[in-house]
């Protein structure tokens, strides 16, 4: 019966599978350099060969966390939330979680590949298209940037692609994947002074050694 509760909690949104949450500077993107606090949810299908987090894609190895904990947790840190995972969309954003963040004045960004519906109040839409599972047309229109992780030459053009589905207001960003980063930044600075809509995003957290 208690299994049942939870896993009804966990549909409304009232609990979700936490894998961390962490006080630290964002490190991607638009945002780069300010300092934010983290909250990570297990939970993602998306399967990226390259992703850095891959112990977040099992829900079930991240325990059900009432949301009213993770809101009251990053309000004793920071007016910046950042939403991320796994991938957050799995689970629905737009009732407890955005809800109470909103209430206490944070600004609140999720980063996500777009593939399940949009739901949640964000100030910050951080797209993050992958090709095994595409984006959503909705999220393409929200997104505030777009992110675009470069692992081969082949990417670019996926990138140009991507960049045709968003709003002419979204932010562009070209990041190298972390592995491949040396062969990457080359052909990523020479194709962005040759388009320079597009910006560079480096992982810089990584850089500074921290999460």
């Amino acid at each position: 019966m208690l299994e049942k509760s939870i896993s009804q909690a966990v549909e409304k949104g009232e609990m979700l599978p936490l894998m961390e949450e962490f006080y630290t500077i964002q490190g991607e993107g638009s945002h780069t350099g300010k300092a934010a606090y983290f909250i990570r949810v297990g939970g993602c299908d998306v399967g990226c060969h390259w992703c850095d987090v891959k112990e977040s894609w099992d829900p079930e190895k991240h325990p059900p966390t009432a949301v009213d904990a993770i809101v009251a947790n990053a309000a004793k840190y920071s007016k910046t939330i950042v939403v991320t995972g796994g991938e957050p969309l799995t689970w629905d954003m737009g009732g407890p979680l955005t809800t109470g963040l909103k209430s206490e004045g944070m600004q609140v960004h999720i980063e996500t590949s777009g593939a399940y519906p949009l739901s949640g109040s964000w100030d910050w839409i951080c797209l993050s298209p992958k090709k095994m599972k595409m984006p959503l047309p909705e999220v393409y229109e929200a997104a505030h940037e777009l992110k675009v992780i470069i692992f081969n030459k082949h990417d670019f053009a996926f990138a140009k692609a991507e960049a045709e589905k968003v709003s002419s207001n979204c932010k562009l960003y070209l990041q190298p994947e972390w592995s491949v980063r040396e062969k990457m930044i080359p052909l990523i600075t020479e194709f962005v002074m040759d388009n320079p809509e597009w910006h560079v995003s480096l992982q810089t957290h990584k850089y500074l050694n921290i999460p």
